[in-house]
């Protein structure tokens, strides 16, 4: 069969309610999409697991849960865009905790080390995603945080669409480009400064590839104070996305939405 085919095929069944149980156990935005939303949400989830290899490092084993709970939050990232958008997503490899990185690795500009390092998620360019399955459980469940390894990680595969990871994703037209560029130097510089408050998590200096990643985080699971507090950079994210979670959080009115049964 060919993957057109598969494809078609996967998107022709029906969505199991079993899964459907999971997403509104372990998935917390799950709960603020409206119906269309997440029809259109099952549809990538059935995508995601037809079409990517799904391994299992360390002699984990992959179950239900696992895969559709990663692929509803990776999913979440392009609901408004296209799938296409991780065509440069060969494979998923979850492991059941945090990977310790050994051996000898380029950190950039002809700097190498050989300390281990410890990493909860990793994406490659034209090759697979990490993501360590605890910390993914705990942040879809609890997005309070604003942290999310999954969409971290997604949000490094849509940036590397260009060909590199500069933070900026593809975008429709010059003038979005310059926007995008105005906007983002500016919120960069402001964090690298120690100026840009206490909402981005400072590993978003690192540089603007890790900027894109850390601000995608904030844009799906802290919205509304991103909005409040950086209403140009919410902006552009909310234009590029094409999506507004800012409006989806208010729908839940004050109390909690994650919390919600």
């Amino acid at each position: 069969m060919t993957r057109r085919g598969r494809l078609r095929k996967a998107l022709a069944q029906p969505f199991p309610e079993a899964w459907r149980d999971l997403l509104a156990d372990s998935v917390a935005h799950w709960r603020l999409l409206n119906g269309r939303e997440r029809e259109d949400l099952e549809g990538l989830i059935r995508l995601l697991l037809a079409d990517k290899l799904w391994e299992a490092s360390k002699g984990f084993e992959l179950t239900d849960e696992i895969r559709v709970v990663i692929s509803a939050m990776a999913g979440l990232l392009i609901l408004g865009l296209d799938y296409d958008y991780y065509h440069r997503v060969t494979s998923i490899i979850v492991s059941p905790t945090t990977v310790v990185l050994e051996g000898d690795r380029h950190l950039g500009g002809g700097v190498y080390t050989d300390e281990p390092e410890h990493i909860i998620g990793e994406a490659r360019s034209d090759g697979p995603v990490l993501i360590a399955w605890d910390s993914a459980r705990a942040q879809a469940r609890d997005p309070d945080g604003g942290r999310n390894v999954v969409y971290h990680e997604f949000a490094h595969k849509l940036d590397m669409l260009g060909g590199s990871v500069d933070g900026t994703p593809p975008l429709e037209s010059h003038a979005e480009y310059e926007r995008w560029v105005r906007v983002c130097n500016g919120e960069f510089a402001a964090l690298r400064a120690g100026t840009g408050g206490d909402l981005l998590d400072p590993y978003g200096a690192e540089n603007t590839g890790e900027f894109f990643a850390v601000v995608t985080e904030v844009f799906f699971d802290r919205p509304i104070q991103l909005e409040q507090e950086k209403p140009e950079l919410y902006a552009v994210f909310r234009d590029f996305y094409r999506q507004d979670p800012a409006a989806r959080e208010r729908r839940a009115g004050d109390a909690p939405w994650w919390a919600r049964p």
